[in-house]
């Protein structure tokens, strides 16, 4: 059946005006990232500029101390929480469904919530700016110069909850992500057909979920400590402040390659396409890709090298810092050898593309220095570390992002870019950018500091900072020109004709630009080349005519193709849920829990946080499918409504999530054994304060209730109500006996940091068996109204993975705090 362009309109309609805050396409939420996360770069921006100005000249009285702290602390933060990775999530929000040829992403309400919570998080944490109240303890937050002690004002605070909201957001986009990319392909798209860009954002993504989690904790765990008192970090209490380094760094070096991996995704996807041939070592790229992320996680300690850690230690991650370097080259080598075997045209992205493997090659260098030890000691704490991190950072991000954007500039507009204003811009960057950083690695090398906000004069550093500084302003008037480009480009610029530059993906089938829904007709993909603008390089593609798939909109729902996450066969339709006001109420309550908070106005803040987890359950709840959608007749030669089977996106979403809290809890247990180990004023008390048995009995119900669920599923059966309301009754009784056990434990968390982990441990349990105790209810309720039954059973597998979780934690929890130190004899 055919449907008209009026019917797709409706169906895809996104509302203007204040109504505009429900939609959730992933077009519009993509370009609403990327515009803010473009304003916070220039408010980062301006901050350097700032700072460069005050560094010009040796005893500049431009700023205070208080002032330049503050700015330095706050322009590391806007540039790596609220510029870098939003941008380019934004990026990937906005691409991935038209590279693998779908309508949307898998959670569209889910990437507007995140969007949101963006949002709200960067302007509590910016709001510290215009209170005079900015944190000014580093972006990085050392304890414990950022604790109560030391910073005794709400300025830390403001990061702490600030970045914390900004962090859920990242892991909520990447979820989006992720499984997206596995269970959204086209028909056809299997994994080694996938577009590279789509590999580095898949493998980016899962980094976000398992990377992001320990800095979470870790802010967790500070507030805590600045806002009740609970000993974490406080040595003379049994904690130790290089736990904080630790957890920051777990998260701060695989974020490098966070930000890294998507950026090279555009350069990999934009230099075979101007030089004119496929890019050579696909295989090897994406295996490259790969080992980048997995080696990333054990590089931590490299940023850790002065604060005295073992001989040994040193010596393992300064070969791993050297190791990451192999899958990088692996790369750079594929990139040079494509442009050497092909036929480069040096078109306006191209220019920043040289630009990027000029600067991030350099970089790559002066980051294997760094990994020796011994001159590791030497420059650790000057300005040659600054001038490694923006040559790394803004090489391997900035340069290939804003080529990026000039490539995509005709999908956003439909319109081309000024070849002269862009080239303009690239110079003054370029040359601006290696003025500005070049000369700082010879001033951190004649022994400047960083995070000094002035220096005397006749030390020999007057010359490289005032060209440091003139080379900064330079570089802002190319980000200027760039800026200038694009504002005229929307009005002036050239209409884009079909495939500008000759793409071979999938984007460059659509309409420029492309309409809210993408495809009227869901492609089938035979060849890594969908378009064959490669002569003599498809060689793989079949030359039948491939079946189109969901042509259909008359039934009035958003749909898009779930596909096998390897072979890309179609195996359901995924209805995706429309325009809403749950993510954006729900975000909002959210920002005013976190306000509370942050003023410490703990009752209000105890109801906020009651009046959330209400506004989500309800969001849950209507999230969900309507009887007479799920149960409606579906095209014969179409696959099935996803809500018909057990292998849903909610399920696969589910798993992500918990895959970002286990990450969550397994930074928990090392800061357990890191303390206990290292900790020079740990102490056990006595005998342990947990009572056993109902520890035991929380994890045997908690056990029942994820077998009850197995049993319902195999297969489901009849009378599920009554059934989910027995499981129900089993996880009240576990979330009852928890909540005894924490009252019971004679737990001094405000003396001894033993006590507070425990605790801390003790609430994540209860959180997890609470939700999971929550989502049972709500499928009990839906059980009675018909919406779950042995047809509609596609939601209880995700309610089996909560409690499976909560019984993976509880009998972790019996062995690490019970059995474990009892057989070492420690109680």
């Amino acid at each position: 059946m055919t449907t008209t362009v009026q019917t797709r309109e409706k169906v895809w309609h996104n509302p203007r005006g204040w109504r505009a805050l429900t939609v959730v396409s992933h077009t519009n939420i993509g370009r609403r990232f990327m515009l803010t996360g473009l304003f916070f770069f220039l408010v980062g921006g301006l901050m350097a500029m700032l700072m460069r100005a005050q560094l010009a000249f040796p005893d500049q009285a431009f700023m205070s101390a208080e002032i330049y702290n503050q700015l330095f602390t706050m322009h590391g933060t806007i540039m790596m929480f609220l510029f870098a990775l939003p941008m380019l999530e934004g990026l990937g929000m906005y691409m991935v469904p038209k590279l693998i040829g779908a309508r949307d992403l898998a959670f569209p309400r889910l990437g507007a919530f995140g969007y949101y919570c963006y949002l709200f998080g960067g302007l509590i944490l910016l709001s510290s700016v215009a209170l005079a109240m900015a944190p000014d303890s580093g972006w990085f937050m050392y304890t414990p110069l950022s604790s109560d002690v030391f910073s005794p004002g709400l300025n830390s605070d403001f990061w702490l909850l600030g970045v914390t909201f900004v962090e859920i957001a990242a892991v909520t986009a990447g979820i989006e992500l992720m499984v997206s990319i596995l269970k959204t392909r086209t028909a056809g798209m299997s994994l080694s057909r996938m577009p590279l860009m789509a590999w580095y954002l898949l493998v980016t993504s899962v980094m976000v979920v398992f990377g992001f989690p320990p800095l979470i904790l870790g802010s967790i765990l500070l507030e805590l400590e600045r806002a009740g008192g609970l000993a974490f970090f406080d040595v003379a209490r049994g904690g130790d402040p290089l736990l904080w380094q630790h957890l920051f760094w777990l998260f701060g070096h695989p974020e490098v390659y966070i930000i890294f991996l998507p950026a090279a995704g555009l350069v990999s996807t934009l230099i075979p396409v101007f030089a004119r041939r496929p890019i050579i070592g696909y295989r090897a790229l994406v295996l490259a890709v790969i080992t980048t992320g997995f080696i990333s996680f054990g590089l931590w300690v490299h940023h850790m090298f002065t604060v005295g850690i073992p001989k040994l230690a040193q010596a393992f991650f300064s070969v791993a810092s050297m190791l990451v370097a192999v899958p990088t080259a692996v790369q750079i080598f594929a990139w040079l050898a494509t442009l050497w075997a092909g036929r480069p045209r040096f078109s306006l992205p191209m220019l920043w593309i040289f630009g990027f493997l000029v600067v991030f090659v350099f970089g790559g260098l002066t980051g294997v220095m760094l990994a020796l030890v011994p001159f590791n000691w030497q420059v650790h704490d000057t300005h040659f570390v600054v001038a490694h991190m923006h040559y790394v950072l803004i090489g391997g991000m900035l340069f290939p992002l804003v080529a990026g954007i000039y490539y995509y500039l005709p999908l956003f507009t439909g319109r081309m870019p000024s070849m002269q204003l862009g080239r303009w811009g690239f110079w003054l960057f370029f040359i601006g950018f290696n003025v500005t950083f070049l000369i700082m690695h010879f001033t951190g090398l004649m022994g400047m500091p960083r995070r000094v906000y002035t220096y005397e004069a006749g030390l020999g550093w007057d010359i490289p900072n005032l060209i440091s500084s003139i080379g900064g302003f330079i570089m802002t008037a190319g980000v200027g020109m760039v800026l200038l480009d694009l504002v005229l480009h929307g009005r002036y610029g050239r209409k884009a004709p079909a495939n500008p530059w000759q793409g071979d993906t999938l984007e460059w089938t659509l309409r420029l630009p492309p309409p809210n829904w993408n495809f009227d007709t869901l492609p089938t993909v035979n060849s890594r080349h969908p378009l064959p603008v490669f002569p003599g390089h498809n060689t793989d593609a079949s030359t039948e005519p491939m079946p189109s798939w969901l042509p259909d909109m008359s039934h009035g729902r958003r749909e898009t193709l779930g596909c096998h996450p390897v072979s890309g066969k179609p195996v359901s339709t995924i209805h995706l849920p429309g325009n809403s006001w749950w993510p954006f109420v729900c975000a909002l309550s959210l920002a005013v829990l976190c306000v509370l908070l942050l003023i410490r106005a703990y009752p209000l803040a105890a109801a906020s946080a009651t009046l959330s987890v209400a506004l989500l359950s309800a969001w849950s709840w209507y999230n969900g499918p309507r009887k007479a959608h799920a149960l409606a007749p579906s095209d014969p030669d179409q696959p099935p409504l996803h809500f018909r089977g057990l292998d849903s996106p909610g399920l696969w979403g589910a798993n992500a999530g918990l895959m970002a809290s286990g990450s969550l809890f397994m930074s928990m247990l090392f800061g357990w054994f890191y303390l206990w180990t290292v900790a020079p004023l740990w102490q056990f008390p006595e005998q342990t304060p947990l009572h056993w048995p109902l520890l035991t009995g929380v994890a045997l119900l908690c056990s029942l209730a994820a077998w009850g669920y197995r049993r319902l599923l195999t297969p489901p059966k009849q009378g599920l109500t009554r059934s989910v309301l027995i499981i129900a009754g089993a996880g009240a009784l576990a979330l009852m006996l928890l909540v005894a056990q924490i009252r019971l434990a004679p737990l001094a968390v405000r003396e001894q940091a033993h006590d507070a982990i425990l605790l801390v441990m003790l609430l994540y349990l209860l959180m997890h068996v609470g939700v999971a105790l929550l989502a049972t209810l709500l499928q009990a309720r839906r059980a009675a109204l018909g919406l779950v039954s042995a047809e509609l059973s596609y939601e209880l597998p995700i309610v089996r993975q909560l409690w499976r979780y909560a019984v993976l934690v509880a009998w972790a929890l019996l062995l690490v705090l019970i059995a474990f130190p009892l057989s070492w004899g420690v109680y």
